[in-house]
């Protein structure tokens, strides 16, 4: 059987990859790499950069080259028989990985390198792939007693597991909920865009009326602008008790002993390697010094945001109270499902403004070419559409990115649609690292680019929220990231290597463009007329951009902290006391507490299914960064030349080469303040 994923030198062919394809390549390719090594290692020393590291770092290129376009599949269009056949061969990775990390022979040839003479000719970037490889071996217990590494890989695999099933839970039970509402009067206030989507779905399903999903696109119009407030408590109801043993499908995807069984073996882990507990062993690799460290700089936020947080509340609730009916009354409470809802309509009543508003200027294709013009601008890259490339779904496009010299720099697969199958939110992910082959070539980086926005509806053209432009502007500042290195060594290529609370850096760095009449002025015009955003509604739009800002901090810090503390004062003795942890947090810092049903943590992909886990405070550390990288902008010029050189040349092409604060200071000048930052939220700085 010819099989395609066996081909890693070209493109992915997607319309050949069948789920009986998987398993076969994936054993050859690992059966191939057992054998190599061991061979390697059974002709002793001397060991070098290219007998040694250049066939190590081939191998894995080919495997990782095999295995994105699986990982990427079972992410989009999620089938039973690709879910099970993904499973089979991620228990087969992880064992291979624990076992590479674990073999004393291999450790003991980078070592050797290490110490060698060798070692002082190498270029910085393949000392620090040496450095870090070394560390990697330590943190996979190379050292470890026999006994100890048979516990770690049993381990290992069942967490691979575990986590896996996670992510299947909360697809499952996302996909298992929908409500269709026959009654068109209980949809009141919904906008005809998201009424044109609940439409569509119910014709999809053969039924009459408009149908609910818990697809974000969907969940959030109900959320924001269904009068019917008992409606939104059922939508919210459904969608805080996915994968938990409340709720509609209550017990039915349970994540809650998942959960606790990840947590133990988490703790189990870092412990067999020396460390207190798991937020000691996730810091191992990241920017911050210790989790000590990190509860100081998210409670110092938390202290400059509450305060800010609870005057939004109370107005926010004042508002409501007099806008709301008889419903809230002189007593009457603000409950989470009328957040988005009332938080809408004093958005519009303070700055006459809204998501819906925004829409018609926003068109899809129109957002995506005015993304490649910004970045042409900044960074002299020119991105094409590359026409015939083989995708997994009619909607994905493909495209090409060369720089000022021509040079093809990258490309990358952008899927901008939510459908039935296709896990939630939005993400960057590697297909292929740039590396120089041992043949003196390069291999041109290739990324894939994710997103669920609200699909086209009909015969009119997918039309954007400005939340939706931003997060796409994020998703490709990570792509970016990883596109446009000028690192030739796979360990440290792109986003290889880049401590995780420095990785957003990039992606949150180029929001700010987002905001930018200069940038918006490229791709901002309304889809029928052509007419640009009129100044009073950009005028209005950037009045609104620090609207409940305190309330959006504490919400991170609250999902921060939780990951933290989760982590680090975990006890086998007690068990993972997960929903106490999370109510002690919230008390510290959330303004409005969720009814007792809400089981937010048994959806928390990020930390339980991804690779977040003590480390989701990195988007709150990485928005230091970038905040005060795009200051320099702002005090050079939005698209000064020469700004946006500097970016690209000390961040977007050093990838993981050196340490994120050298890099920073590079650009910067300086070590990162947070002034930029609180000022970003309209915050005043205390203290």
């Amino acid at each position: 059987m010819n099989n395609p994923l066996l081909n890693t030198t070209d493109l992915p062919a997607f319309d050949q990859i069948q789920p009986g394809h998987i398993e076969p390549a994936i054993d050859k390719i690992l059966a191939e790499n057992r054998a190599a090594i061991a061979e390697r290692l059974s002709q002793g020393a001397p060991f070098t950069w290219a007998n040694f590291v250049e066939p190590m770092d081939a191998m894995a290129d080919r495997l990782d080259r095999a295995w994105s376009p699986v990982s990427q599949l079972n992410a989009v269009v999620n089938t039973p028989e690709l879910r099970t056949v993904y499973e089979a061969c991620q228990s087969k990775l992880s064992d291979y990985h624990t076992e590479l990390g674990q073999n004393a022979a291999l450790f003991r040839a980078y070592e050797a390198i290490r110490q060698s003479e060798e070692f002082a000719t190498l270029s910085g970037e393949r000392q620090k792939v040496i450095e870090n490889t070394l560390r990697d071996f330590r943190l996979s217990g190379v050292d470890l007693p026999e006994a100890d590494k048979a516990r770690y890989k049993a381990l290992k695999s069942e967490l691979s597991k575990l986590t896996t099933q996670f992510a299947n839970n909360v697809l499952d039970a996302t996909n298992a909920w929908s409500l269709t509402i026959t009654d068109e009067a209980r949809l009141a206030g919904v906008p005809d865009s998201a009424m044109a989507m609940f439409r569509q779905g119910a014709e999809r399903a053969d039924e009459a009326g408009w149908r609910i999903t818990l697809d974000f696109p969907s969940f959030i119009a109900v959320m924001t602008y269904a009068e019917d407030r008992d409606l939104r408590e059922t939508v919210y109801h459904a969608f805080v008790t996915r994968a938990s043993e409340v709720g509609p499908h209550a017990g039915q995807w349970d994540n809650g002993p998942l959960m606790d069984r990840i947590l133990a073996i988490r703790h189990e882990l870092a412990q067999l390697l020396g460390f207190a507990n798991y937020a000691e062993r996730s810091l191992a690799t990241k920017m911050a010094d210790s989790p000590a460290q990190v509860l100081d700089f998210l409670n110092t936020l938390a202290d400059q945001a509450l305060p800010r947080a609870r005057e939004e509340l109370a107005e926010l609730t004042d508002f409501a109270r007099k806008h709301g009916g008889p419903v809230f009354g002189h007593a009457g409470q603000l409950k989470p499902w009328d957040l988005s809802f009332y938080g809408e309509k004093l958005r519009k009543a303070h700055f006459d403004i809204s998501q819906e508003q925004l829409k018609p200027y926003f068109p899809a294709d129109r957002v995506v070419a005015g993304l490649f013009e910004v970045v042409n601008r900044l960074f002299g890259i020119r991105v094409t559409e590359h026409a015939g490339v083989s995708t997994w779904h009619p909607d994905v496009r493909f495209y090409d990115i060369h720089d000022r010299d021509g040079e093809l720099r990258g490309q990358f697969y952008l899927d901008l649609y939510a459908r039935q199958h296709k896990r939630g939110g939005a993400w960057m992910a590697d297909c292929v690292t740039r590396r120089r082959r041992a043949d003196g070539s390069l291999q041109t980086p290739v990324a894939f680019l994710t997103c669920n926005f609200t699909p086209p509806v009909g015969g009119t053209p997918p039309l954007l929220t400005h939340d939706e432009v931003t997060t796409l502007f994020h998703e490709f500042g990570h792509g970016l990231h990883h596109m446009l290195t000028k690192v030739e060594t796979i360990g440290v290529s792109g986003i290889n290597g880049v401590a995780w609370d420095a990785v957003e850096l990039p992606s949150q760095f180029l929001e700010n463009w987002c905001w930018e009449r200069e940038a918006l002025d490229l791709f901002a015009r309304h889809h029928e007329t052509g007419a640009p955003l009129p100044e009073p509604l950009f005028e209005n739009m950037q009045a609104a951009r620090q609207f409940q800002s305190g309330m959006q901090i504490v919400r991170q810090l609250e999902f921060s902290l939780f990951d933290l503390i989760l982590h680090q004062d975990y006890d086998p003795e007690t068990g993972a006391r997960i929903q106490e942890t999370l109510d002690r947090v919230r008390q510290r810092v959330a303004v409005l507490h969720p009814p007792e049903y809400n089981r937010f943590q048994h959806g928390f992909s990020h930390i339980f299914a991804g690779g977040y886990a003590a480390g989701y405070y990195s988007y709150k550390w990485a928005e230091v960064l970038s905040a005060d990288a795009y200051a320099r902008f702002e005090e050079e010029g939005v698209f000064n030349e020469q700004t946006g050189t500097d970016f690209l040349v000390h961040i977007l092409e050093r990838g993981g080469s050196e340490e994120p604060m050298v890099l920073f200071k590079a650009f910067r000048g300086r070590e990162p303040s947070i002034e930029p930052l609180l000022r970003q939220h309209g915050i005043r700085a205390m203290g």
